[in-house]
């Protein structure tokens, strides 16, 4: 008997955005791995094995869900958002290439609403024209890789949306961050603190880059900071479609 894995997206934490096609595999899984918090959104049921795991134990994570497919099995990995963005996704492809694993496994990777999306439709469309995400942790690279990817990203005149941008770990880069984005932007730049949207402990605040400040973020907030044509209409934040470009001096 074949069995399967599906990573799959449950959204940034209503129910109602999770999708159908994820709904579906879920409802057809016999195990159900993830982080603890995640895997405890999946109600319980006759026939459903749940295996929650702590935040750093991906690639673990990936391994016994191939493993539980090669028994026949069916698993559902499941990632907040969309498994493909800083998620399990790409641990289950790493678990698959370094081990011992049938590459023929049936495996999907089934989308979901990002937080980075949520976030930008809260607050209007601040992701309008070209953007860039960037995970700001340093735990799977160097913080001079952050740093640089954070310098072009601001040359490049990108609007961009910030992952885990301070944890109780990293207290302190998150003010460095602002710095750096001092150094290469106006002031007032236009910057979105969106924090566990479609919770009920949903936050969105929108300041100025001279206004923002380290403690406005937290491992629960996605920061969206505008391009140089970012701008307010009312409460809401857009970014136009366009780019002007001006006419060179004769």
């Amino acid at each position: 008997m074949s069995g399967s894995v599906v990573v799959a997206g449950l959204g940034p934490g209503d129910s109602l955005l999770v999708t159908p096609e994820v709904q579906r595999a879920l409802d057809n899984a016999t195990d159900i791995l993830g982080y603890i918090p995640y895997v405890a959104r999946i109600a319980a049921r006759p026939g459903l094995n749940l295996h929650p795991s702590d935040n750093r134990e991906e690639l673990h994570r990936a391994r016994h869900a191939l493993e539980l497919a090669r028994q026949g099995r069916h698993a559902v990995i499941v990632s907040s958002g969309d498994p493909g963005v800083f998620a399990m996704a790409s641990a289950l492809f790493e678990a698959l290439e370094s081990g011992d694993y049938d590459t023929n496994t049936d495996i999907r990777i089934l989308p979901g609403i990002t937080a980075m999306l949520a976030a930008a439709a809260r607050a209007g469309a601040p992701l309008g024209h070209d953007f860039c995400v960037i995970n700001l942790s340093d735990n799977l690279k160097p913080w001079s890789v952050v740093e640089q990817r954070l310098r072009m990203a601001a040359r490049g005149d990108f609007a961009m949306a910030f992952y885990n941008p301070r944890s109780k770990s990293r207290p302190h880069q998150f003010a460095h961050v602002l710095e750096i984005l001092r150094e290469e932007c106006e002031s007032q730049r236009l910057v979105i603190f969106a924090r566990a949207v479609s919770t009920p402990d949903e936050t969105v605040r929108t300041v100025t880059l001279a206004q923002a400040t380290p403690d406005m973020a937290d491992m629960r907030t996605v920061v969206i900071v505008g391009n140089s044509l970012t701008r307010q209409v009312g409460r809401w934040v857009y970014t136009p479609r366009s780019v002007v470009v001006p006419a060179s001096a004769p």
